[in-house]
This record gives C-alpha cells, structure tokens and sequence, in this order.
C-alpha cells in the first residue's frame, strides 16, 4: 500500500512539472510567432515601397525632366524620419545625455553616402526604364559582399561567390539588351539603358554597399544605444548636409518667385516618394540594427519583381527577352545567395 501511495505521489510530481514545461514553451512559441509576423510584415512592407521608388519618379517627369529640386526632395525625406526618430525615442523613454563628438562623426560619413546616392536615384530614372533600374539595382549585392568580407570580415560559401558572379553576368545581359534600344527618347514603357545609366549604376551600387556596409558597423558597435536616438545622429547630418546642397543650388537658380521654394516641382507622385522612402529608410534601420545587410539585399531583391510589376501595369512596359534571361539569373543568385545564409 505504501509503495502505491508513494507511487502515485511520485507520478502526481512529475506530471505537474511537464505542464509548467508546456505552458512555458506555448508562451515562447506564441512570442516567437509574434516576433515572426512582425517581421514578416516589416520585411513585406520594405519590398513594397522600396519597389515603388522608380515608379513614382518616373511619374513626376515632365517632358523627360526632374521638375523638383534632388536635394529638397531628400530634406523632407531625412527631416521626416528625423522627426520620427525624435518621437518614438521620446515614447519609449530613453534617457538622452548631450553626445559627445566622438559619437557623433561616425555618422558623418554615411549621411555623405546616402546623400550622394540619393540624390543620384533621382536622376538615374531619366537614363533607364524603372524594370532595368530595379533589377541593375541587385548589383548592390556584388559590392556589399566584397566589403562584407573586407571590413566585416564576414566568410561568404562557395554558392554566395558563385551567386555574386552570375548576378554580375545577369547585369550585363539586361544592360545589353537595354542598349540596343536605339532612339533620342525612350519613355518607361520601353527597356532601355543608357552609357551614363550604367555609369551612374556602377557608382551607385558601390556606394550603396558602401554606406550600407558602414552604417550596420555603427549601429551594431554600440548595440545597447537606441536605434531611434542613433537614427537621430545620422539624419541629423543628412539633413544638414541636403539643407546645404538645396541652398547652393537654388542660389543658381533664376531670380523669381519660385527661387529658394522648397516645394517647387512637387505632386502628389513627389509626396509618395517622400513618404515611402522615409519609411524604407526607417524600416532599413531596424534591419541593419537586428539583422543584417544580406537581409536588407533580400528586400533589395524582392524589390525588383515589384518594381517590374508596377512597370508592366503602369507603363505598359515591353519585356524583351535580355530582360527576361537577366531576372531569371537574378532569382537564381537570389536562390544561391540565401540559400548559405549565416
């Protein structure tokens, strides 16, 4: 009787602690999935509006010119994450002290990045159709991963070289194919890429993978510092540095009513860049914090396919088949590159 009694204790024990075992692990796997749509949802919108970029620019032209300002457009894009940053830093109670200047440089050099390359996306559009924009743009994963491996020290397999190399091959078929498109004025319902465009690109993509590679350094060296109150310090150069550019420039312009007007140009297409390219800026800061920069070139990637989407529906784009072989080569490295992801 004793032995069942005791028996009986024992299995009574070892059956209650199984279910604070179970309820622990419902409570991490319910906070995993959480964290996974959030994610999820953050990547999705990413692709979305970085996909959207080329689209709208080329629905501000006005007879094959940038109506706006380059820079005025980048201000309100920094000021507006600038401005984001301040409040969700203020909500999430942060304890701010004055930064010292040492904190504070490293920030200097990729604002000088991203102001460049800003600037620069905006007059890319009139060298390429929106399609041969998004997908020359995967030539960022070519440059990122060279100086992952130089600066980051970062070890990349066998397949991610081998992806890097037919990603690069596909970049000369699309840009190929777009150069055989002969005419003075291409519009972007046709596949077209100019000598300029490719050289625009080149210098683009190295320094996007440049600035990319360099910011993820900055904010992952002082990992407990908030995002928001780092995001603060870059855009705060950004905004300096694009304010001075815009002053310099109107300083050019013709002496009229419209002279030193931040707006001039603008649409309801130039407010959706601003709005979803403050948003991509913001989101891609989040990736770079707590992921990586072959995440961001994930959603680089994606991009590309919305970006073709919208090119097709919008502008009635014709695919040709250089086209055609040099997406298909891209999803392949995309396949390859990620398929090794560390």
């Amino acid at each position: 009787m004793d032995d069942k009694s005791d028996t009986g204790d024992s299995t009574q024990k070892t059956n209650k602690l199984p279910t604070h075992v179970y309820q622990f692990k419902k409570n991490r796997c319910s906070k995993d999935m959480f964290v996974s749509l959030r994610w999820a949802a953050l990547l999705c919108t990413g692709t979305l509006v970085y996909g959207s970029y080329s689209t709208f620019v080329n629905l501000c032209e006005v007879d094959g010119k940038i109506p706006f300002n380059s820079s005025s457009v980048v201000l309100m894009m920094e000021i507006g994450k600038f401005l984001v940053s301040a409040i969700l830093l203020h909500a999430s109670g942060y304890e701010l002290h004055p930064p010292s200047l040492s904190l504070c440089l490293p920030f200097a050099l990729p604002a000088v990045l991203y102001f460049i390359n800003n600037n620069l996306a905006v007059h890319m559009q009139l060298q390429m159709d929106p399609a041969s924009y998004q997908v020359l743009s995967n030539l960022k994963i070519v440059s990122t991963a060279i100086l992952y491996r130089l600066i980051i020290k970062r070890n990349l397999s066998l397949n991610q070289w081998l992806s890097v190399g037919i990603l690069t091959f596909a970049g000369f078929c699309n840009s190929y194919g777009g150069l055989q498109e002969k005419g003075e004025m291409k519009t972007a319902g046709e596949i077209h890429v100019t000598i300029l465009g490719l050289v625009m690109m080149v210098i683009y993509c190295t320094l996007s993978g440049l600035a990319g590679v360099a910011t993820e350094y900055i904010l992952k060296k002082n990992v407990v510092m908030s995002l928001h109150y780092q995001n603060i310090l870059l855009y705060m150069f950004g905004i300096v540095i694009n304010f001075c550019s815009w002053f310099l420039q109107e300083m050019d312009h013709p002496k009229t009513e419209s002279q030193f007007h931040p707006f001039r140009g603008y649409s309801v297409f130039t407010w959706m860049i601003v709005v979803t390219q403050a948003t991509n800026g913001l989101i891609m800061s989040v990736i770079m914090k707590h992921a990586s920069n072959i995440t961001r070139l994930f959603v680089v990637s994606c991009a590309m396919l919305v970006a073709t989407g919208l090119s097709v529906s919008v502008f009635n784009t014709r695919i040709n088949s250089f086209f055609v072989l040099s997406l298909i080569l891209v999803l392949v490295a995309l396949c390859l590159y990620h398929i090794d992801r560390k």
